[in-house]
Order: C-alpha cells, then structure tokens, then sequence
C-alpha cells in the first residue's frame, strides 16, 4: 500500500480564484563567468559530471535539477539511470536540452529479476514494500560493471561521479577512474547530524521501550525521540550494507547537500566538525532551479499511508471548513480510496471549497500559487524545503526514514510548522514505515490553527516568509548556495589537478 499524499490549503476563502482555475494553470505549457575563465585557465577539458541517482523519486528529482545548475555553469552532465527511470524525466531534460544546456542521458539495464523483483520494478516507488529495499541495492550494485564500461566509453572524460550514498561500490569506481566521488544525501543537516550523533555514541542502547523518550545529544537544540520515531538507518547500523555505506562516505571526497547554510547554520557547521572535513557543500533549495511551469508540474513525492488514515485525513480537512486540495496519488489500494470516497458521499459535501485528485498532482506548481496558506506533508526533505521555499506553514504528519526529524526541525527548530497529534508510531517487522493511527480531529485542529488569523497562526507564517525570502537570496548570484555550488566545482577542479 503505497501513497504519495500532499494536502495543501487554501489561505483565503474569499479569494475569487476558484479551484478549478488554479488546475487549469497545471495544463499551460509552456553568469558563471568567473567559472568559465577558470575552467579554460585551470582545465583546456571542458568539466564532465557523471550523476548517478538512486532510482527513487526523492533521489531523482533533486538530482536533475542538480543536472541542471551544474550544466548552467559550462558544464557537460551525464546522468546515469536505467530505462524506466529514464522515461519519467525524459520531457524535462529534453526542454533542458533545447534550452542550450549540455546534459545527456545513459541507460544501463537493471537486474531486475536476478534479485527478486517484479518485472520492470526499476524505482523504489515501484517496489511491492520496502522490505524490497536491500534486494534493490544489492540489484544496484550489478550496475559496476556497466557503469565502468559506459565511463570508459563517455566524452568528454569524466571530471567527477555524483552518486547516491547507498551506491557504495562508485567508491570504487571513481578510485578506478582516478575521479573524485562527491555523495548525495537528499536530505538536511540537522537530519545528518541526528544520525550521525545516535550511531556514534549508540543513544539507542540505553532505551528500554518504545514509548521512551530521550535527548539526542550533540545538538544545538533540545530534540527528543521514541525509539520507532528513529530511523532505520540507526536500528540496522550494524548490517553490513549500513556499514559499507559508512566507510564509503568517510573516504569519498565530498557531500552535497539540499539545504542553504542561513537554514542550519550551526547544524552545517557541527556536522562538517564531526564528519572531520570541509567538502561539504549547501547547494539547495535546488527546486528553486525551476522557473517554468512544466517543469514545476513535473515533481511530486512518495510516502505510506493506507486508505483508513486517507479517509482520517479527508475527514478532518472537511471538518476544518477550510478550501482544500487533496491529492492522492495511488498505488496497489487506490481503487479502494477511491471507493471509500465514493461510498462516504465527501466529494459530494466539499463540492465548490475542496478538491480531491486521485493520483499524481504538481506539488511544486501548488505550492508557488499565492493562493495557498498551508502545506499538510508526511515531511520527506524534498516536500518540507519545498515548503519552506514557498514560504507557507507546515503541518506534519512524518511515516518513515527521516521523516520524523524533519518534523522536529521544523516545529522545534524553524517554527514554521506544527505536527499533527497521532499516537506513538509502531514498527513494522522489515519495513521502514511506521503504523500510526491518525483522528480526523486531530488534522482539523492542526488545520485550523496554520489556517487561523489569531496569533499563533500570524507567526507561523510571518515566520515561513521570512525563510522563504532567505531561501531566495541562498540560490541567487552570490547567494550561499551558489557560492557553494561553484566551490565544490572549483574544488573538484584542484582535485583532478591533483590527479586524485
């Protein structure tokens, strides 16, 4: 049971923009000058960039607009998928393309049904449950050799191999190819210092239950978690993937992150101490790369919720006698959403003030229209900066990974958003969800305080504005994040000078 669920209010019901106006705007089509004099000084090759992806929409999504930053720089990008993944991105590189940048894509095929998977099962979101996760790396790691082959193959010669931190085996790879590997994340700081605090000093072992709560420590601020609200990523620490992948972000040459340093500054600042180095870039919000409209209908996002807390979560945004979006994008059980919507008749009662997609819907597109006061989001990274960079409060609602620290942030940290009261979360044998029981009382509430003039809700988006106004000046010429964007380059540039 797979959902990708984004809830979005809109902040004045008195707007004259009705809802089907603004989904009718779904369907409208359509100075790196230092840098270049340092490219043809310091390097008569034109810099290549070959950008390898985990196959998950989390993953992939930030990774193309990173394609697209770097190839606005003079830069060749080659990005690595497999033919599934291939088709989904294929619109959004082809108008990247014919709007001068130089990026290509290569195909490998995927083993598929050497690990175990469905037919075709190329992407995370494909997957039958994530308890498929590790048959999907390890079908992953059968891509060396044709990711070698193809390197050999590829021109200009690869500059550097930006790849995912669960590809543990580019490490080696790029050491073959004498090439630094720079590791992407997708993910925040403060996430990346919370792991890396609760494996390093290994908080878990001291938590007898959980129900308990504790301090994560090594943090500017006061976060406590229950063991379930805890990732997987520190449960399994121990298994040998988990500490390959360890070992391969220790010796890889950097880390680029979807984050702007006036967001964490302290958190970047700790975590690069406790990593032990400095090649640790901020490049993001890198959606903020998107300024036409098809390519911000084209991004959306993954989580696991099943058609009862679906039905809590309609529910309750109709209680909350606020004009809503609802979209719901389906996996195996989408037909039962569908009719448990249909026999519940809420279509029918929220008819002129709420509107409920069954399936895919242009998060980023939502987002940016002036219409919309609150984002309700299961706190991926991707969809919480988002967010941020549009500017609206938050409501939080995290299932799985890092989605619970996320949510922390920000409530505790950022205070631009509040968390949706739901019971302690419960694990799942072999699974990265958690179960969690959700009351349609609890989402009105949350509603209607992000949505409300009093001054709670004042703050909130005083405060998300402010935030989205930084996250602007970050990406701008001059900006953190492109300062940082071109400090990784010109580092990659001294490495290879090197020879590695």
């Amino acid at each position: 049971m797979r959902y990708a669920l984004n809830i979005l209010q809109i902040s004045n019901p008195l707007t004259k923009i009705k809802l089907e106006l603004l989904i009718s705007q779904f369907l409208v089509l359509p100075s790196s000058l230092l840098l270049k004099k340092a490219n043809m000084e310091n390097n008569p090759e034109k810099l290549h960039f070959v950008l390898f992806p985990l196959m998950a929409p989390g993953h992939m999504i930030p990774i193309i607009d990173i394609a697209k930053l770097l190839a606005k720089e003079d830069i060749t990008v080659t990005i690595v998928t497999t033919p599934v993944n291939a088709s989904r991105f294929e619109s959004t590189i082809d108008r990247a393309i014919k709007g001068g940048l130089d990026i290509r894509v290569s195909i490998l095929s995927f083993p598929w049904k050497e690990f175990g998977l469905p037919e075709g099962c190329e992407n995370v979101d494909l997957l039958p449950s994530l308890s498929y996760n590790i048959n999907f790396i390890e079908a992953a790691a059968k891509l060396q050799e044709p990711m070698e082959n193809l390197l050999q193959e590829l021109e200009p010669t690869p500059s550097c191999l930006i790849s995912d931190l669960g590809f543990t085996w580019t490490t080696e790879v790029a050491r073959k190819f004498n090439i630094p590997r720079v590791v992407f994340n997708g993910t925040s700081c403060f996430s990346l210092l919370s792991l890396h605090n609760l494996i390093t000093y290994d908080m878990l072992g001291s938590v007898k239950s959980d129900t308990d709560s504790f301090m994560v420590s090594g943090l500017p601020d006061r976060i406590e978690l229950t063991r379930t609200q805890v990732p997987n990523a520190v449960h399994h620490a121990g298994h040998p993937l988990r500490v390959e992948m360890r070992k391969a972000e220790s010796e890889a040459f950097g880390m680029l992150v979807n984050s702007f340093e006036e967001l964490e500054s302290e958190y970047y600042k700790r975590y690069k101490e406790a990593k032990g180095k400095n090649t640790i870039w901020c490049v993001g919000p890198v959606s903020l790369c998107n300024q036409d409209q098809l390519d911000k209908e084209q991004r959306g996002s993954l989580c696991n919720f099943d058609s009862s807390q679906i039905m809590e979560l309609a529910l309750g945004l109709e209680a909350s006698k606020q004009p809503f979006i609802l979209a719901v994008r389906g996996g195996h059980n989408q037909h039962e959403v569908e009719r448990l919507i249909e026999e519940d008749g809420l279509k029918n009662r929220v008819e002129g003030r709420g509107l409920i997609i069954m399936g895919w819907a242009p998060q980023v597109l939502i987002l940016s229209h002036p219409s919309i006061g609150g984002f309700l989001t299961h706190c991926g990274w991707n969809s919480t900066i988002e967010g941020i960079s549009a500017g609206v409060p938050l409501i939080t609602c995290p299932l799985f990974s890092e989605q619970f620290l996320n949510s922390k942030f920000v409530v505790q940290v950022l205070k631009v958003g509040i968390n949706i009261n739901i019971e302690n979360p419960r694990m799942i044998p072999g699974e990265e969800a958690r179960i969690i029981t959700l009351k349609k009382e609890c989402v009105k509430q949350a509603v209607q305080i992000v949505m409300d003039d009093g001054k709670e809700g004042k703050e909130l988006r005083e405060r998300a504005e402010r935030l989205a106004e930084r996250a602007k000046k970050a990406v701008d010429e001059g900006g953190s994040s492109s300062r940082g964007l071109r400090l990784m380059i010109q580092d990659v540039i001294q490495q290879t000078q090197k020879g590695c």
